[in-house]
Order: C-alpha cells, then structure tokens, then sequence
C-alpha cells in the first residue's frame, strides 16, 4: 500500500486537498521558481546581475513550467532538486542571461524560502477552518451554557456542569492555538539566503542588501542571520502543530467517550449512514473523531524526528535536512485534515439534553455529594457533613434513591430545624458554580480577533 495521505483511498480521511495541494510537486517547483525569480529581480534592481538578464529570468520563472519526473530523475542524481532546476532555467533563458540564474545563492536557500512559502500558504488555508471552528465552538458553549450534564473526573460522574462549560474547555486551547500560530510567524516566516556557507561572500559587500530586498519582495522578515543549521523555526511550528492536533483530538476523544451507547449525551451526526458497520447494522462508529485521535497521535510521534533534525553539523548539515522533508510537510497535511474534520465534527454534533439529565438520575443524583456535604456543614461541623453524606450515598445507591432525599431523612433525625432549602439543593442546575462566569471569560478571549487579522 502507498503512503495513506498519499492514497486515493485513505488520503481524503486525513487531509484537505486546498493544504495537499499546496505541497505538491508542482507547487513546489512553482515555489522554488517564485524565489529564483525574486532573486534576480532585485538583483536587477540593485545591480548586482544586468537589468535585461533578470528580466529575462523573471519572465521565464514566470511562465516555465518544469517536469517533476525530470527533475526528480536528477534529484535521485544530485540529492536535491536544486541543481538540476537551475540547469533547467540557464537552458531555458539562453544566452547572455543564463551565468545569472541562481546568482550567489545555494540549494538550501531556494529550498528553505520555498518551504516557508508554502507553510505561510498553509498557516492561512488553516485559519479558514480555524476560525469558523472557534465560533461555532462559541455558539454552542454560549447556547447550552445551563444545559446540565454531569462532569466526569477519573471517568467517573462527578459534579453538576454544563455541557456549555465542557464546549468552553475544548474552545479554550483553540483560541490560545491561533495565537500561538500567528505568534510564531515571525520567527517562522523568514528568508533564507546566506550562500554556500551562510556568508554571502560571493556577493561581496552586496550581500546584506539583497538580503533585505529579497526579503521584501517575497513578504517575508529578514532573518538575524541566515538559519541554515538552525532549525528552532521549523522545530517550533511542528510542536505547535502537534499541540495543535492534540486539542483536537481531546474534542474527538470526548465525543466517543459522550456518544458510548451507556451514555448518548452526544455523538456525530451528518449524513444518516456514516460511520456505519459491514456486520453490525445497528453501528454508527465516531469515525471523525477516531480521524482527530490518530492525526494528533501521529503528528506527536512525527515530532520527535523534528526534533531529532535539529542536531545538525557545522554550517551545513548533512542528514537533519532530509529528516525534515520526510516529517514536516506531513505534519502539515494531518493539521489541515483534521482542523477539517473537527470543523465538520462541530457543525454537525448532535446533542441529547434529556439523556444528559437522565444519565444524572440513574445515578441516584450522586453528583450532587459536594452540593449536600456544603449545605450542611453550615449547620453541623464538616468532618460529620461528609461522613453522614458518604453513608447517604450508599444508601441511595443500593435503594436506588435519589441521594437529596436520603440526606433530608438523615439530617431530619439528627437537626430536625434546619433550614436548608431541601428543593433547591435537590437541583443539579444550582451547583454549577463559576461555569457562566468562566464560559465569559472564554467567549470574550475567543472574540477578541481572528485569524485572518494575526497572520
């Protein structure tokens, strides 16, 4: 079997084609072609090549459309594409111009800058899932803000939450993701261009001015110093991409937890029929969340090998590089598959708040342990509120009662004055404590801007 992003039959799972086809082959060798161009234009400009040459360079850079088995055919040859795609623009720009292609440059400046384009051209293809992503979270944290459900510590019911204040908690990292994201650009989205060696010698005193310039027409910052053996930029992008997934993939994973047939409080929708079985009619399997997880679980063991290439030799590596093209571009892809999938995911969630209740009740209204051990501790000391409420709880769980209305006999027994107010405390929806407030505070951080604004 091929590489599965690479399938036709299982690469529409975990990619999207907008990011896949910006890290084709074809799309590489339009970028690596958009940097040479550049390159003798300011050239040009500057007068560092003939004016006529870099025009006659820019415009086939332009229009010159390489064949990607050709070149790599050579690249099998060479080790890196490079060599022969600059073999391919002198034939092709002819005569007096031709020395001028690729001028004080080296292979891993072109290959560098080209990278950086296309992941600045991904960065923003993943903001348009992004985005919508974090405001349709919005909507519904904001939606069922009061929706009921029990929280689950240790996989175990809890305390009273609401489903909107679990929204809130998948948003949350999100909203913190984008600005990370666009956080990074800078140190990200930077030229490469230093020559053989980093130095720029070739171009002389030259150097740092077509630096400048390059960097200007492609959009891109200047780097401090060229970068060739410094790889923290890229490093730092596949983590925040990992980190990136992983919030995902918690999105995902809560949805299978929610949509087990125990629980039903929540699960994948969408057309009738997806996620269905070849022998169990009955399944509707959570295949968009599972597509979260492996992404995520993937993307985190893809970032070691990021890691693993930043130990690179001298000014020049010798093996780092080759890590990187093998792990990046696929990180890259599995972040755009599933910044889809979660986007399709949220707009399509069914929600049962019946069943969020009843799951409550089954258990005998447990949840509400704290709420009861904290009213009556205003009455009699605490060490006795959380022994009597513990043996009310097993009382409830083997008589199948509701654990409020134990408590109320047993503190009838002991404090027949109190004053708790039995009915309100009996009400999971008045012990949810801050999570209005905190679902604010992550609505008011999730409108502040978009994505579209920072990058």
């Amino acid at each position: 079997m091929t590489l599965a992003l690479d399938s036709k039959i299982f690469g529409p799972l975990f990619k999207d084609d907008e990011i896949a086809g910006l890290f084709d082959d074809a799309a590489f060798l339009r970028a690596m072609l958009a940097v040479e161009g550049a390159l003798a234009r300011v050239q040009g400009n500057l007068g560092v090549i003939p004016a006529s040459a870099a025009e006659r360079i820019c415009e086939i850079c332009r229009t010159a459309v390489p064949d990607p088995q050709q070149i790599g055919q050579a690249t099998q040859h060479d080790g890196v594409p490079v060599i022969s795609l600059v073999k391919f623009l002198r034939e092709a720009v002819e005569g007096k111009a031709a020395p001028f292609v690729h001028w004080g440059a080296t292979t891993q400046d072109i290959v560098d800058t080209a990278n950086v384009l296309q992941i600045r051209s991904a960065i923003r293809v993943m903001g348009q899932y992004l985005d919508p992503l974090i405001d349709r979270l919005a909507e519904l944290a904001d939606r069922h803000r009061t929706t009921v459900m029990a929280a689950r510590t240790h996989g175990q019911q809890a305390l009273p939450t609401s489903f909107g204040f679990k929204v809130a908690g998948w948003l949350a990292p999100l909203v913190r993701h984008r600005a990370r994201l666009s956080g990074r650009c800078p140190g990200l989205l930077q030229l490469q261009f230093g020559g053989a060696a980093g130095t720029l010698a070739a171009l002389g005193r030259n150097g740092p001015a077509v630096m400048q310039a390059l960097a200007q027409k492609l959009d891109l910052n200047v780097p401090v110093m060229p970068w060739h053996s410094q790889r923290d930029g890229f490093c730092d992008f596949a983590g925040g991409l990992s980190m990136l997934t992983a919030s995902l993939a918690k999105f995902g994973q809560d949805i299978i937890l929610l949509a087990q047939n125990e629980v039903g409080e929540a699960m994948e929708s969408g057309s009738g029929d997806r996620g269905g079985s070849s022998a169990m009619p009955q399944k509707r399997n959570p295949i968009v969340s599972e597509l979260l997880i492996a992404a995520a679980r993937t993307n985190a063991s893809l970032l070691s090998a990021m890691h693993n290439a930043m130990i690179q030799e001298h000014e020049r590596a010798t093996h780092g590089w080759q890590m990187e093209w093998l792990t990046l571009s696929q990180m890259i892809l599995l972040t755009g598959g599933a910044l889809k999938n979660a986007l399709f995911l949220a707009q399509n969630l069914k929600i049962d708040e019946d069943r969020m209740r009843q799951n409550i009740e089954r258990t005998n209204y447990l949840v509400l342990a704290e709420a009861a051990v904290q009213a009556l501790a205003a009455e009699i000391p605490r060490d006795e509120a959380h022994t009597l409420v513990k043996k009310a709880c097993a009382v409830a769980a083997a008589d199948n009662r509701a654990l409020i209305d134990v408590v109320r006999q047993a503190v009838g027994e002991i404090a027949p004055q109190s004053q708790i107010d039995w009915q309100a405390l009996a009400d999971p929806a008045n012990y949810l404590g801050q999570t209005g407030y905190f679902i604010d505070r992550v609505l008011e951080e999730a409108g502040n801007s978009n994505f579209s604004t920072q990058v």
